[in-house]
């Protein structure tokens, strides 16, 4: 898909508010990724300090992180701002995420174990996901819970730390009542 066209299905899912933070994180990510497929250096470098100062303007006005080298997928919805911080290995199609969020890593000298938010996830206010965890598929992630553990599918996950109370498909169980 070009830039344009991911631009353009951003702001739909963004109800169409060109000024909401969420989508502005996400424009300028997908700029940085987009800058990235110019493969000489120096035809790159105008496009690389545009996307930084870019970046830290979003960072400190919007409060939204997100790195380019996040794989970010496609419809994903931030519904808030401010003290967001989504250092992620992928964040799949139709993701929810709300304010005050934190991807990353569970420690120093843990670098590189990232999150994994698969598609159609629901992430809740205060959210916490460290490490090399997996949050599955349609997944319910509540607010301020502390995800230190995958989550499997349809899951909904809530606490600290984080554990699976039940399944977005289930259905209660009925009694019968003459």
């Amino acid at each position: 898909m070009s830039l344009w066209s991911l631009w353009r299905e951003d702001l739909r899912a963004h109800d169409g508010l060109a000024l909401e933070q969420g989508f502005w994180a996400l424009a300028v990510h997908r700029f940085g990724n987009w800058r990235m497929g110019i493969r000489s250096k120096l035809l790159r470098a105008p496009f690389s300090i545009a996307y930084k100062l870019l970046y830290r303007v979003v960072e400190w006005t919007c409060g939204v992180s997100l790195p380019y080298t996040v794989k970010v997928g496609r419809r994903v919805r931030i519904w808030h701002h401010g003290g967001m911080i989504l250092h992620a290995e992928t964040i799949g199609d139709d993701v929810m995420i709300r304010q005050n969020t934190t991807f990353g890593v569970v420690r120093t000298n843990h670098n590189f174990e990232l999150p994994v938010i698969c598609d159609g996830a629901d992430i809740g206010v205060g959210a916490v996901i460290l490490g090399a965890v997996r949050v599955g598929k349609n997944a319910v992630i509540g607010a301020n819970a502390v995800v230190l553990n995958d989550v499997p599918d349809d899951a909904v996950a809530v606490g600290v730390p984080a554990k699976v109370v039940k399944y977005r498909h289930e259905r209660p169980e009925r009694t019968y009542t003459p």
